[in-house]
């Protein structure tokens, strides 16, 4: 096993804290570098089951950890605001001590994008609202008392957030994007970039052809990294293994020669959900732990 690549685990917010809090014990317990949770009102197959705030349980997950990094994989635009999500951020990144991380991405059209009762975005809105909200998070989060900010879809005035985040100048954002917009605003704004490989890839796509089409996106943001003057190595590349990427889970074997192979194309960090009973990420709990240990 590579021994400089990070090891990180999401674990979904759909049981009692009760039950969950031991989830987040054992990620620290195990080794993991990062954990994180998805942040959704609702999502996909669970939708009409128990599913909890992403920032409430990292909010408990941060207390009943001391080194493990938390953070959101990820969140969007589609029921948020810049302005009231920085002050959000800013205080979680406190409780945890400068252990938060922001994973960010465009979000999907599933439920989330219409929660609120808005009518659903265009593709093309969709990806100006997740520039626009990146630009102004970081300016609200980097400058406490912010005066001024006008949008086309958001818009601040005479903003606070102070007194700023634990870590300086700001918390590390995790871009998720696989197009040239959204590795441009990695390239930009993140302190790291993360893919689940590329979802326009058929069911039946070879685990050959799912490499090809990360290795694609790794070379899109080494592009895009010298075009803007940005040393490559100073941007985590993570991977997070999805339902698509189900080899990843077989064996801790079968992990390594996949971790390894990723690693060679520019991969820091390989992201594994924790096993759950049932699908979504049915899987075995004693793969899971033997993974954890290849890192140690």
């Amino acid at each position: 096993m590579p021994t400089s690549i990070r090891l990180g685990t999401v674990i979904l917010p759909d049981e009692p804290w009760k039950v969950s809090r031991n989830h987040w014990r054992e990620a620290e317990d195990l080794g993991f570098d990062h954990a994180w949770t998805y942040d959704h009102l609702t999502w996909r197959d669970l939708r009409e089951k128990a599913w909890f705030s992403a920032l409430p349980v990292l909010t408990a997950a941060a207390l009943e950890t001391t080194s493990l990094r938390v953070g959101t994989l990820v969140a969007s635009a589609n029921f948020r605001h810049p302005v009231s999500f920085a002050k959000e951020l800013m205080t979680l990144d406190e409780i945890s001590e400068g252990r938060l991380t922001l994973g960010f991405g465009a979000g999907g059209a599933g439920f989330d994008s219409t929660a609120l009762g808005q009518a659903p975005w265009s593709a093309e809105e969709r990806a100006s609202r997740f520039e626009e909200f990146v630009t102004l998070l970081d300016q609200v989060l980097v400058n406490p008392a912010t005066s001024e900010f006008q949008g086309e879809f958001y818009s601040a005035h005479e903003a606070r957030s102070i007194p700023g985040c634990t870590q300086q100048p700001r918390i590390p954002f995790v871009i998720a994007g696989t197009g040239k917009r959204g590795i441009s605003l990695a390239a930009k704004f993140g302190s790291g970039w993360v893919s689940n490989g590329d979802s326009s890839n058929p069911l039946e796509a070879t685990e050959q052809e799912h490499f090809m089409s990360v290795q694609k996106q790794i070379s899109m943001l080494r592009d895009e990294c010298a075009r803007i003057g940005r040393d490559f190595d100073s941007i985590d590349r993570v991977f997070l293994a999805s339902s698509r990427n189900e080899a990843w889970m077989k064996s801790a074997s079968e992990f390594e020669r996949l971790a390894n192979m990723y690693q060679e194309i520019g991969f820091t960090d390989i992201v594994i959900h924790r096993p759950r009973i049932s699908q979504p990420f049915a899987g075995d709990l004693d793969v899971y732990r033997e993974i954890a240990k290849l890192t140690r």
